[in-house]
């Protein structure tokens, strides 16, 4: 795992940029999904459905990719490629989607978001990165 430098830190965390994560669906198509996400320590951390396909193509295949780009001048992104890891633990799920919830929904709706997505069937995903690309001003 390769860890993320406080800039590329910086604009993962930045405001409520979604991610668009890349999946390879069971019969070999590129996939993308959008996923709200948070930052804790180098991981990236989302919450997916078991059943879902970003969730079944995680399980089949931990390899993926998430980006996150800023759609206005300067035009920025920042690419993490890496190994995600599942868990399924009632605590950890309520934990991340209450903070996950927070951070898109505001502070005062991340307990009711925690409560909706934290439930059986949904899944932690930890992103690792192994490889990061960035560019965090296209237009200088």
């Amino acid at each position: 795992m390769i860890e993320l430098t406080p800039e590329h830190r910086a604009f993962l965390t930045e405001g409520t940029r979604t991610g668009k994560l890349g999946f390879v669906a069971a019969d070999g198509r590129p996939l993308v999904a959008p996923i709200w996400f948070v930052v804790e320590g180098d991981e990236l951390v989302f919450n997916t459905g078991k059943a879902t396909a970003k969730g079944r193509a995680i399980t089949r295949d931990p390899r993926v990719v998430l980006c996150v780009d800023l759609e206005a001048p300067p035009y920025s992104f920042v690419q993490v490629q890496g190994v995600a890891t599942v868990s399924e633990d009632p605590a950890e799920l309520l934990r991340t989607a209450t903070e996950i919830g927070g951070r898109y929904m505001g502070a005062d709706r991340a307990e009711e978001f925690g409560k909706r997505n934290g439930v059986p069937g949904e899944l932690v995903v930890r992103l690792r990165p192994t490889k990061v690309i960035a560019e965090l001003d296209m237009t200088g």
